[in-house]
Parts: structure tokens; sequence; C-alpha cells
């Protein structure tokens, strides 16, 4: 099988690494819809720096205007500014417009080559095993978001700012004019002095903000991370609601609720504090800025050498020039948060790396048979040197082998913790803990039911069909069915939406699930204690209802009590470390 996300991390250096999670979507099957969309926005980002410098010109002309009281100048002016400003509005729009657009296909095409990988091979599963990483959802879902939309706001951001400097960085410098200084009594000129009053406020800018935000990153991250931690609680609470009512677990519950809250608190109370003092720089940074030009000029202006329309123009150019060296200082917070971002990101990509490649490389070899194999020419399943281990490197079976022969009814008993529900996560190929080799006739339909049944959210229909689609089943069948499993009541609510997990009892549960066995008809059939939340009676009624309904379908079952033995012709014992049989 192949890799499905077609995304490669390399490089050591941040920025080299977040090229690569950027770069794949660019050369993918979307790239021209991308790169369109791109060079619309980034030509209407260059347009409204134009539009900003006949915004700038408009300004000298105007208080110039007003200086000289040229009335008709005056008002063919505001008749101007007028135009200017509706097409900046119409440019501003539909730019982030086009960037929110683009954001979006870039978002969907990354979640979903995420997403395939982490459930392509049973990558999720894996992960939660060895737990290579904290909350996958929350880097699919949100990580993601944050990485696409920082790209972009950012680049698109830096390269405004770029074309801004080179905008006015030539009127401010010419507009400023020289300046001359008396240095030890010497006169030296400074020609576009302004310019370089700007290059000296934006570089110490920077250097304090860089000082005095340095820790964001770190912090952003961490509490990117109890933030979901916390809701993660939420959502396991909500899905076992009746076990902790039972234990009657609320009051615990809510003290560890409110344990991962506080650690939310905490962190954010130090990132609040951090961020309090870079804003109280970069608000004063910003606000100084306004009167700095001003400060610096007024000797000019007052002596005669410019006007008042050319003070303002000075200004003006001043600001752009400001801001455009200060983007470091005014999206600081916003590199610190998509760096943490991005760095979560990277380490649940090399998470999925690792576990992929791990899968890849793992001991445990499924082979799948020609249609005839096994003892006598029959289909069967068979495992030789067999070794499954757990996650902290104990082995519960070691070197065992066996044969499963088409149309068996097998019993596998053991004591708790001998390895009998692992030895079925590695027939179904989903253990990663285990070596050896497993052959399986090709074709073959295999289906596992666990003790607690896995029903998903949606209509009744979706619940006994799955993972199959519903409109393969009519209506009289599956209340057929239903109706075999003793689910009678259920048979008229098929469209009905709900939490069945919520509304149905585990024996209700299990016997859907044994629905699902009779609906889906597997050539193999492996229950994991799928019965024992049921009476005795119920639980032979739905095992003679197996073998009734199907009589050519391989069954091997874990169960403790003695009265499901006669439904089954072999006994498997797991104990000691090996697979005993016995007639």
């Amino acid at each position: 099988m192949t890799k499905p996300l077609t995304l490669k991390v390399t490089g050591r250096r941040f920025i080299a690494r977040a090229w690569s999670l950027a770069h794949p979507y660019w050369t993918s099957e979307e790239r021209w819809i991308a790169r369109g969309l791109l060079i619309a926005s980034v030509v209407l980002t260059l347009f409204m720096v134009y539009m900003e410098v006949l915004f700038n010109d408009w300004q000298k002309d105007f208080y110039n205007a007003l200086q000289d009281k040229q009335e008709a100048d005056f008002w063919v002016l505001l008749r101007y500014f007028c135009l200017l400003a509706a097409i900046m509005i119409a440019a501003s729009v539909y730019q982030h417009y086009l960037q929110s657009q683009l954001q979006m296909r870039w978002r969907a095409w990354l979640t979903e080559r995420y997403s395939e990988i982490w459930l392509d091979r049973n990558t999720f599963y894996r992960l939660e095993l060895e737990r290579h990483t904290d909350n996958p959802d929350q880097r699919i879902a949100e990580d993601v978001r944050d990485f696409t939309s920082g790209v972009l706001s950012l680049g698109l951001g830096l390269l405004n700012a770029l074309v801004t400097l080179v905008s006015f960085i030539g009127i401010l410098w010419v507009a400023s004019g020289p300046i001359s200084v008396a240095v030890s009594g010497h006169a030296i000129t400074l020609p576009g002095y302004m310019v370089w009053a700007a290059i000296l406020y934006a570089l110490a800018g920077s250097a304090v903000t860089y000082v005095l935000g340095r820790p964001l990153v770190r912090l952003a991250n961490q509490q990117q991370t109890r933030e979901a931690d916390f809701r993660f609680g939420l959502m396991r609470l909500r899905e076992n609601a009746e076990g902790v009512a039972l234990y009657h677990g609320a009051a615990i519950e809510a003290s560890q609720s409110k344990q991962r809250f506080a650690q939310v608190r905490s962190n954010w109370w130090a990132l609040i504090s951090y961020t309090k003092r870079l804003r109280f720089f970069t608000v004063g940074y910003a606000q100084i800025a306004i009167i700095f030009p001003f400060w610096v000029a007024a000797g000019r202006y007052f002596s005669g050498s410019i006007t008042l329309g050319q003070l303002v123009q000075i200004s003006s150019a001043f600001d752009k020039v400001r801001e455009s060296l200060s983007w470091f200082v005014t999206s600081y917070a916003e590199l610190a948060q998509w760096k943490a971002s991005v760095d979560r990101l990277l380490v649940f990509h090399d998470a999925l790396d690792a576990a992929y490649d791990a899968q890849s490389a793992s001991g445990l070899t499924m082979h799948p048979q020609a249609a005839a194999n096994g003892i006598n020419g029959t289909r069967a399943i068979s495992g030789s040197g067999l070794i499954i281990g757990l996650p902290d490197g104990r082995s519960v079976i070691a070197n065992s082998a066996f044969t499963l022969r088409a149309g068996d009814r097998v019993l596998l008993t053991g004591a708790s913790g001998s390895g009998k529900s692992t030895l079925f996560r590695a027939l179904a190929g989903i253990w990663p803990f285990a070596r050896g080799h497993i052959d399986i006739p090709a074709g073959a339909r295999m289906l596992f039911l666990p003790q607690k049944p896995y029903i998903p959210i949606g209509t009744l229909r979706q619940a006994v069909a799955y993972p199959e689609p519903t409109d393969l089943y009519s209506d009289e069948h599956l209340a057929m069915i239903l109706h075999e499993v003793g689910l009678d009541r259920l048979a008229g609510s098929l469209d009905a939406e709900a939490n069945w997990s919520m509304q149905l009892s585990l024996g209700e549960q299990q016997r859907l699930a044994i629905a699902r066995a009779l609906l889906l008809r597997p050539d193999w059939l492996f229950l994991d204690e799928a019965t024992a939340s049921l009476d005795e009676t119920a639980e032979a009624a739905l095992y003679q209802r197996l073998q009734d309904d199907l009589p050519d379908t391989t069954v091997v079952s874990i169960a403790h009590r003695p009265g499901v033995a006669r439904f089954h012709s072999r006994h498997w014992t797991a104990a000691g470390g090996e697979l005993q049989a016995s007639a």
C-alpha cells in the first residue's frame, strides 16, 4: 500500500520544514486554481499600495489647498478622494474575499490529506496506543487552519510591507530633504533625514519587541495543548455520561475538570502577562509614531522650507515607511501564535510518519492466500511463529501457531490478560506489537465484534449497516434482522437520528452488533465477549441464530460462560504464553 499523504517534511531549520508543509499544495491537482487566487490576491495587494501612494499625493494637495484657501481646489480634491476611497474599498473587499477563498481551499486540501493518513492502516489507533502526540483532532481541525491562514496573512502582509517600503521610501527621501547638523563645530548635511529616522525608530522597536515577546511562542504552544486537554476531558465525560452517573462520579469529574482548567488558566495568565508587556510597548510605539515625524520635521515647516501639505505628506510617508520597517513589531503576536501552530503540526506530521514507517516495518506479515489453501486444500486462516506483545514490551503470546479452517466453530478461553483479545487485534491486522506470519484467504470477509460495540451517531439504519452504505439494504430486510435479534421495538425507528450508544443498554448494543453480523454475512466472524452483557437465555438464542442463519461462517468466540461451549466444535486455550488446541 502506498503512502496516501504525499507530504515529506525535510530539513532541520524551522523555515525549511514549514516550507515542506506548504509546498505540496502548490504543486497538487489544485495548483492552477491556487496559483490563480494567489496571483489575484497579490495583484490586489500591490494595487492597494499604489492607491496609498495616490492618497499620499492627495494629502499634500488637499492640505496645501486648505493652507492657501483655494476653495475650488478643495471641492475638486474632495470629489477625487471619494473616487479613490470607492476604488480602495472595492479592492480591499475583493482582496480579502479571494485570500479567504484560497485559505479555505488550502485548508480543505491539507485536512483531507492529514485525515487520510491518520485513518489509513489504523495509524490513529497506533498513535493512541503509543501516545506519540496529544490531541490529533485539534491538530487537524485547528492547527491546519492556523497554518494556512498564517502563511497567507503573514506572507501577504510582508509583501505589502516590502512594496510599501519601496514605494514610500523615495517619497519620504525627496519630501523630507536634507538637514544640517552641527557636530564639533562642523556642519554635516544628512540627505533624506526622515528615512534614517524611520529606520532607527523601527530597528529600536523591533529589538525591544523581540526581547519582550520571545516567551510567547512557548506559552502559545502550551495554551493550545492545555485547551485541547480540557476540551477532550469534557468530551470524554459526555461520551461516558452513563458510566459516570452510575458510579456517582460527578464530584471527581468536576474536580478533574477543575484541575485541567486550572492549568489552562495558569498558562493563560502567564501568556496574558507577557502579552500585556508587549502590548504596552507596541501601542506606545504606534502612538508615538503619530507625532514623531511632526516633531522631527517641525523645524523645517516653521522656517518656511516646506508647506503644510508637504509636512502632512512627510508625516504620512514616514508612517508608511515606519509601518513597513515595523512589520516584525506589529506582527510579532501573530507570528508567535502561527509558529506555535506550525510546531504542533510538525510534531503531528513526524508522529504520523513514525507510526506509518513503524507499521510498514512491522514484524507481522499478513499474507493473502489463494482461494484454496490450508489443510486438504480448504480455505483456512493460519498463523506461525506468532509473538504478540504489549506496548510496554511484554509478550502475552510467544512463538505460537494455529490453523483455523473454514466452517470451524472455535471457543477461545483463558485467564484475563492471557492475550485473547490481543490475538483478535493481531488477526484484524491492527495490533502494531505483533510478529510472525498470518495467512488469510484472498477476498476473505472478516468481521470483529468487540464487547463494547461502536455505534455511530446518526440514523438507526446507519448504526445497523455500519460500516456499509445503507442503500444496500431495504427497510424490510433491516426490520427482519432487528426482529431476529430481539430488537423489534426499534424496527419502526430506522430513520430516527440519535446517539444510540446513550439510547440503548449495553445488552441492546450487543444485540445490534449481532444484527450487523447477520446483515453483513461475513466469511469469518470473531466475537470478543460480544454477548457478555446478555442473560444466558438471550445469549444462547443469539448463538443459535448465528448457527442457523450463517451455517457456512467460521465463528471464533471469546467467552467465559460454559453454556456457550455447545455452539462450538473446537476449543482453544490461551495459557502460559501459548495457544493450546483441543477437540
